[in-house]
Parts: C-alpha cells; structure tokens; sequence
C-alpha cells in the first residue's frame, strides 16, 4: 500500500514519463525526493542524474502536452521583456517572460505542468500565461546570466543603507590623511555619486564626465559614443566630487594644479565588480574629471560579437594563430582596439601560452595572462617592458601602444625573432599605419618583413529593434558609395525610430566596422620600393579589401545600422 501512495504522488511530467516508459515508478519517486529535497525542480534533477538530456525532456515536455518547443538560442536575449517578473521568482521557479502579447504573456519553462510556479506567474502579473518548453540547461543558464546582469540594477538604491563598497578604500582613505585631511566625508555627496555611477552603468554608458565652468557644474554620460548632458548639481559640491573621486582613485587630492591618472573598483555584488579608470585635467574654474567605465566581461564575448564579417573573421584568426609576426589595431580613441586585442588573447590564452601585455593602464584583467602597467615615472616605459618581456620567454607579447621608434623598433625585432606581437597605433585607415611607421622611423625592410595584417576600425550606433524601412533615392545611395549591382532590389534600408527600449534615439548599442588588410607580397614589394600611402590602398582595393565606408555599407545593407551613422564615422 505505501508503494502505491507514493506513486500516486507522482503529477504532471514525471507521471507522463512514467506512463510512457521513459522511467520506472521507483526511479522517477526516487528523483521526486531528490528534487524536493535540493530545492531543485523535477526536470533539474532529472538532468543533473545525466539519464536525459535536456533537448529530449524538452521535446517529451512538448509533445506530450501540446506545448510548444523554443531553441533559447535563437533569441535576442536583449529584446527580451525587463521587470515583468520578480527576480526571485524567477531563480525559485525557473520561469522567464518571454513576450507579451495583450492580455497574455508567454513564459518560458522546462516543466510546463507546474502549475504552482505558472500560478505564481499569473498572480504577479495579473495576465493570462501561456506557457512555452524550454531546454533546461539553456533556461538555467539564461537566468544565471541575467541575475547577474540585474546586479547593477538602480534597486540597490532602494535600499535603506546604500554602501557600495570600493575595493582598497582603506588604503586609500590613509592618503587622505596624508595630504591635510581635507574633509569629504559627507554623505549626500557620496550617495549622490555612487547614484550617478550605478545608473552610468545601468544604461551601458563608456565614460562618465564631470565638467566646472564659471557659472555651471554639469555631469555627462557618453552612451554608444554619444555625449548627453544627464545633471547640473550645485555648484557647492563640485570639490567634494572631484576629492570623493580622487580618494577612492588614489590620488593625491591636495594636488589640483596637474593631471593626474588613477583607478578604483566598484564591487557590485559577490560576483560582479566594475572597473574606472579615472583622469583629472585642471581648467579654468576647477578639474575635470573623466571616469572610463570598464567591464572586463567584454572580452569574453566572443569574436562573432564584434561584428566581422565571416572572411574578415578568417583572415585575423589566421593571423593571430601565426607563429610569429606582427598584427595591429588601428582607429581613434575610443573604437574598441582594446577589445579586440583582448578578445583574440582569449583566444590565444592557453595552458602552453606565454603571454605578456604592456599597457598604459591595464584597462581589462584577464586571468592566465602577465599584464604590466607602463609607469614612465618610475621609468617603466614601453620599450623598457618590451625589452624584459624578450628575457621572459614570451610566445605572444601585446603592446598598448607604438608611440616612438624605440618601441616600434623592439616590437618589430620581437616580431622578427619568432613572437606573435600585437599593438595598436592610432591612424585613419590600414594603409595609413604602413606610413606611420614609416613617417616615425622605422626602415621599410623591417616593416615588409615583420607586418603581417592591419586591421582598422569604427564603431558605429547599431538600431534598436522598433527600426523601420528607409525611403532613400537611388541617387543617395549611389553617391553614399553603394554600386549599382548592389542596389539590386533585394534589400531595404533602415532608419532609426525611437522607442522606450532606446531611450528614443532609435539606437541601442554598437556594432563594429573594420577593415582587414593582410599584407600580401605585393605589398611588401611596394614597401620596398617606398610606395606611399595611396600606392597600398590602391593595391588593397585591388585584393578586394573593403575599406571603411564599404565595410559600413554592408552593415547598412544587412540592417545592422543606418546609412547615416555610417557616413558619420566613416569618410568616402
């Protein structure tokens, strides 16, 4: 008799399988207990005892029912519903809002017959749910991502005591006393400015700016490479800012006479923290204050993230695989070189890899890579690093930057005596970096030999989804740089809207432009026969490299962004 009622505890899934043959009624009694005893759910536990895999739970689930079946993976995570659900209700019963639809909201779940969690659903949202079968593993790790990326959610500010915490604050409260005690401890001033950070990082905004002049104190975010004005506080508490910000950056805040570069980390959570990277400049009425907000997870996004083109893709990997050479990155500040050096030392960041970085600063830590800051005080120089990375049997060695021929002269001898080197310059184009290396100095042999691809990039505002399609003439398009076989008729393009998700600019993150210039023998022979700038273009252009403007017009092309955000970071 107890064996019966036990079985007759057995609802919904569990029961289906049982009926269907896919588990005993012991074994799934068994997972029954197991689960209610984890706090897991029935298909959690089923999966974790490595009986099922996720996608066959997930199809029984759905054909069983009538439910239907969803790939998470085919989503935009992005465009998915914010706030509709309790986070906690979320990570308790494993439900995500998926879309709303009137008065019905479709809910993904691995377990379509739990009702109590569905019920759960209902109540909070006062809507009719409309379940839909997801794999396990893929839900799990979808909410585990969000949660965390909810972390940095203006919530926090609802709490009663707000007291983020920056790492190493002690250490650098003990300056403070060093240089005459200034007092800045007042706590509207340091809510005020934890607020303006947590909602910089919100809104994914790059750069926080803290601008005096004489009769106004404004602050401004720079959201996908646009500057808007967010506050004008008082013009009273514009120092006890700038010492607030100098104290927890660890500089020296008697000094206000002199730029000065810092750093300071922002703990969010257990496991999230965010890096500034913090400069002060003195002007007419008081310092300004850039705050570089740096999120080490961009690097570990993947190269297919960052918007190469499938062959561009190809041809850097290809490159960076090499044994030895040297591949640069090129494009005015703020274009994402760093990220994309980064991304592909992920790549290379192995067990039996040697890698060093000289930067100045180190914006993102990667573990499994030696990273050293550039300290020209202390007499830690670039060409200095360059020179004790060669003594560190190095196999990959990064540079932040090629400034002076010192620096280019040991980074192409590095690349010339079997390293992988990658660097940055600061140029418009591919073909300009060969003449800027050049123009600094270098002999055109020792750059043919040890250059083995350039690739330049922009970024440009990618469209929000509320996009719609663009009347353009032909006429336009054409002078845009567009050709007539690629107006074809098959494609349209599209304009910016605007919409709450965007904040009604019509535009929501950013997608990457690049142009990737292998240096073929052809070139090389060019070099040597010191051909400018114009002579290599002119070659790369016949090898089918895009430049810039053409590059931005596929994006164009395949509704990424819209003409006119291409015509304003690129030149034709």
């Amino acid at each position: 008799m107890a064996a019966v009622t036990n079985t007759n505890n057995l609802t919904g899934l569990a029961r289906a399988m049982v009926n269907h043959g896919w588990l005993s009624e012991d074994d799934a009694e068994g997972v029954w207990k197991r689960a209610s005893q984890s706090g897991d759910s029935f298909v959690t536990e089923l999966i974790k005892g490595r009986r099922f895999k996720s996608d066959q739970v997930a199809e029984f689930a759905a054909a069983s029912f009538g439910f239907p079946y969803l790939d998470l993976n085919a989503m935009d995570h992005e465009s998915l519903p914010q706030g509709l659900l309790d986070p906690k209700l979320v990570q308790k019963r494993r439900v995500l809002a998926l879309y709303q639809r009137g008065n019905k909201l479709y809910v993904a779940t691995s377990d379509p017959t739990h009702l109590q969690a569905l019920d759960e659903v209902k109540f909070q949202t006062g809507q009719a749910v409309e379940p839909v079968v997801v794999e396990d593993d893929k839900l799990g790790k979808l909410i585990e991502r969000m949660g965390e990326a909810n972390d940095n959610t203006m919530a926090v500010l609802n709490a009663e005591d707000l007291n983020l915490d920056f790492l190493d604050e002690e250490s650098a409260a003990s300056a403070q006393q060093d240089t005459g005690g200034i007092e800045i401890d007042d706590a509207p001033v340091v809510r005020y400015l934890q607020k303006i950070m947590l909602d910089a990082i919100n809104i994914g905004a790059s750069d926080i700016h803290f601008e005096p002049y004489e009769k106004f104190y404004r602050i401004r975010y720079r959201r996908d490479g646009i500057l808007s004005e967010i506050a004008q506080p008082p013009m009273a508490i514009k120092d006890k800012v700038a010492s607030r910000i100098k104290v927890l950056s660890r500089l020296d805040i008697s000094e206000k006479r002199v730029p000065q570069d810092g750093r300071m980390k922002m703990v969010l959570s257990k496991n999230r923290a965010i890096d500034f990277r913090v400069s002060t400049l003195p002007t007419l009425y008081g310092e300004k204050i850039v705050m570089r907000i740096l999120d080490p997870t961009s690097a570990q996004l993947g190269i297919e993230a960052l918007g190469y083109e499938p062959w561009q893709k190809e041809l850097l990997l290809n490159a960076v695989q090499r044994p030895y050479g040297m591949v640069l990155v090129t494009g005015p500040t703020g274009s994402g070189k760093t990220v994309s050096l980064y991304t592909c030392l992920n790549i290379l960041n192995k067990p039996d890899v040697n890698i060093s970085t000289a930067e100045d600063p180190a914006e993102i830590q990667l573990p499994g890579i030696n990273q050293v800051n550039v300290n020209d005080k202390a007499g830690l120089t670039f060409s200095a690093a360059l020179k004790s990375f060669l003594r560190q049997d190095p196999d990959v060695i990064m540079v932040g930057e090629i400034r002076d021929l010192e620096t280019a002269d040991i980074a192409i001898k590095a690349a010339q005596t079997g390293h992988m080197v990658m660097s940055t310059l600061h140029t418009n184009d591919a073909p300009g970096t060969l003449t800027r290396l050049l123009n600094m100095g270098v002999a055109p042999f020792n750059v043919a030999s040890s250059v083995i691809l350039i690739t330049a990039q922009r970024l440009g505002r990618k469209l929000c989804s509320c996009k719609q399609p663009a009347d353009i003439p032909q006429e336009a398009l054409l002078a845009a740089g567009f050709t007539e076989e690629q107006l074809d008729g098959s494609w349209k393009p599209y304009k910016p809207v605007g919409c709450d998700i965007c904040g009604g600019t019509g535009y929501k993150g950013r997608v990457g432009i690049y142009q990737v210039m292998p240096i073929t023998d052809e070139m090389t022979r060019i070099i040597l026969k010191g051909g400018n700038e114009s002579d290599i273009a002119d070659q790369a252009r016949r090898e089918g490299v895009l430049d810039l403007r053409q590059a931005g017009l596929l994006k164009v092309k395949s509704g990424l962004t819209s003409l006119e955000e291409v015509e304003a970071v690129t030149n034709l």
